[in-house]
């Protein structure tokens, strides 16, 4: 029986009430979404880079209707729930992320991030009056919804040339207030400012695996005060990184010893419908 949206959404939001912290998988096709399901993972979350890269774009050059239909067909492909990444919301103004919000839950997601990036590299950080204003608008549109929407605010400073960890926290603190659900600030450098954001607020904080040399264990997130952990693009990357690793030896040595490490076919399929 197909589990409703309201049904997601009450999952969704107990997973953050711990006692400990969960990952949440992000998935780039209805295919990865099903393998990740099978595996056990109690919910999903969609990436703005893996979508990107799925159209053959970089992060960041996705239309709102596009990543919106790329949502839509990973709500599809399981029963999980899932959570959009919306990046800024496409769009300045604070009805724009409010608008975003509306239409994603249409889409099926009962959660979604909304961050305080720009997209312009000469100003890369709204200003904190804007970007709560920002996030105080998609609050507005998710309490509006007829079911718990868990709206996740995301301080880019770490990722778009403002390392401040006071700076982030000062704007998770006031997305806090302005009715955000979840904090994000992906990029920390170290378990110890991951620790100071997890102290300053008293909603949940999700943390971002994928970056080399920033990414820390569960236990490790948990022990500092994480609820949730997400993979952004990197499993995507990893498949990815096995697709070229493996041409690169069909095309340089013309050889197929990748094939030895590859999945069999009744094996894939065992994790997809019928």
């Amino acid at each position: 029986m197909t589990v409703s949206q309201s049904d997601k959404a009450a999952r969704f939001r107990a997973l953050h009430e711990g006692p400990g912290a969960f990952v949440i998988p992000n998935p780039w096709d209805a295919g990865s979404a099903r393998v990740l399901a099978t595996l056990g993972f109690p919910a999903l979350a969609t990436s703005s880079g893996a979508c990107a890269g799925t159209l053959g774009r970089r992060d960041g050059a996705v239309t709102r209707a596009e990543a919106l239909a790329h949502a839509r067909a990973i709500v599809a492909a399981t029963d999980l729930p899932v959570s959009a990444d919306l990046e800024k919301g496409f769009g300045d103004a604070p009805a724009a992320a409010a608008e975003t919000i509306r239409l994603a839950a249409e889409a099926g997601v009962v959660g979604a991030s909304i961050e305080d990036a720009t997209g312009d590299k000469d100003r890369p950080l709204y200003d904190i009056g804007q970007a709560t204003e920002r996030v105080a608008a998609a609050a507005q549109a998710a309490r509006a919804l007829s079911f718990p929407f868990t709206l996740t605010a995301r301080a880019e400073n770490f990722l778009r040339g403002k390392p401040s960890l006071d700076d982030t926290i000062t704007r998770l603190q006031a997305f806090e207030r302005a009715g955000a659900d979840v904090l994000f600030a992906p990029g920390l450098p170290d378990l110890a400012a991951v620790r100071a954001v997890c102290a300053a607020v008293s909603k949940p904080v999700n943390f971002m695996v994928g970056i080399k040399g920033k990414s820390f264990t569960l236990a490790e997130l948990e022990a500092v005060g994480v609820r949730r952990i997400s993979l952004a693009a990197s499993l995507y990357r990893m498949a990815m990184t096995g697709l070229l690793t493996a041409a690169r030896e069909v095309k340089d040595t013309g050889t197929f010893g990748y094939l030895d490490h590859a999945m069999a076919t009744p094996e894939l399929n065992a994790f997809m419908e019928g």
